[in-house]
């Protein structure tokens, strides 16, 4: 999303956008260290959240096990996190690049070892944002924790 500004603010004045994406389903230390991270990265941070469908497809038939709806929810209850969008199905590059397009962040910003690091600072530089690759907090992740309770 792009900020209208006043004529009369200073260029610099204007908040900077940062955005983030993932399936955020078993909230962890790990993403709460990323999600801040990112945050102090801008102004406005924004959570691209993956669909039930696209995590199923990514994580297997036991995942999600938050709904969408629900993953959104924690989230958005977090000081960090200004905006969720809860993304529709999605197919291809191209879907996830429109969406960024739309968004236009200064920023996107991603953990080490994102499977999806090529496309994301193809999309960058197509926008002119800024790629920046977070440090990962040596934590369990989700796919962990979840083996850990018995849950997949």
């Amino acid at each position: 999303m792009k900020h209208l500004q006043d004529e009369s603010v200073n260029k610099d004045d204007e908040k900077r956008t940062v955005l983030v994406g993932g399936c955020f389903d078993l909230l962890h230390y790990g993403h709460i260290r990323f999600l801040e991270e990112a945050k102090k990265l801008g102004d406005h941070l924004v959570v691209a959240l993956e669909s039930d469908e696209n995590v199923r497809k990514k994580k297997g038939e036991s995942r999600p096990i938050h709904t969408q709806e629900q993953r959104k929810t924690m989230l958005e209850s977090l000081s960090c996190v200004d905006e969720v969008i809860a993304l529709p199905v999605m197919n291809t590059h191209q879907q996830y690049f429109d969406l960024v397009e739309r968004v236009h962040p200064q920023i996107i910003a991603i953990t080490q070892g994102d499977p999806v690091e090529t496309n994301k600072r193809e999309q960058a530089t197509k926008i002119d944002a800024e790629l920046v690759v977070v440090s990962k907090v040596p934590t369990p992740s989700t796919s962990q924790l979840a083996k850990l309770l018995g849950l997949e």
